[in-house]
C-alpha cells in the first residue's frame, strides 16, 4: 500500500478511536455532548450513557480492525471493504438523522478509499 493510503487510513482508525473516547471514557462531557448535539443532562441518562458506550465499542473495534488490516496483516481488499462499510454507514446515518454526519464520519474515509483504489 502506498504511504499515502497508510497515512490517511490510520487517520480514520485514529478519528474512531476518538469517537470511542468521546463515548465511552468521556460520555457525559460539554466536548461529546457538542459532538453529538446533546446536553449533558441528556448524556447522563442511563440508557443513553449505556448506548453509547456500546457504541463507543463497536468504533474502537473497527479503528482495530483497520489497524490490522494494515500493519498486522496488510490486506488491501479488507481495509478497501472496511472503509467502504464506514462510509456505508455514515450515509445511512446521513440520511435517517442528520446530513453533516457524512461529512464527519466518511469524509477522511473517502479519501483513504480513493487513495487506496487510485494508488
Amino acid at each position: 500500500m502506498h504511504s499515502i493510503s497508510l497515512v490517511l487510513t490510520t487517520l480514520v482508525a485514529l478519528e474512531f478511536f476518538f469517537i470511542m473516547y468521546l463515548e465511552t471514557i468521556a460520555t457525559t462531557s460539554e466536548k461529546t455532548g457538542q459532538t453529538f448535539g446533546m446536553t449533558t443532562e441528556q448524556l447522563r441518562n442511563k440508557n443513553v450513557s449505556t448506548l453509547l458506550k456500546n457504541q463507543g465499542v463497536y468504533n474502537a473495534l473497527i479503528a482495530v480492525l483497520l489497524l490490522l488490516g494494515l500493519f498486522v496483516f496488510p490486506n488491501k481488499l479488507w481495509v478497501e471493504l472496511l472503509l467502504g462499510y464506514i462510509i456505508l454507514v455514515a450515509a445511512y446515518g446521513a440520511y435517517s438523522s442528520d446530513p453533516m454526519i457524512f461529512p464527519k464520519q466518511a469524509g477522511l474515509a473517502v479519501l483513504a478509499l480513493l487513495s487506496l483504489i487510485i494508488l
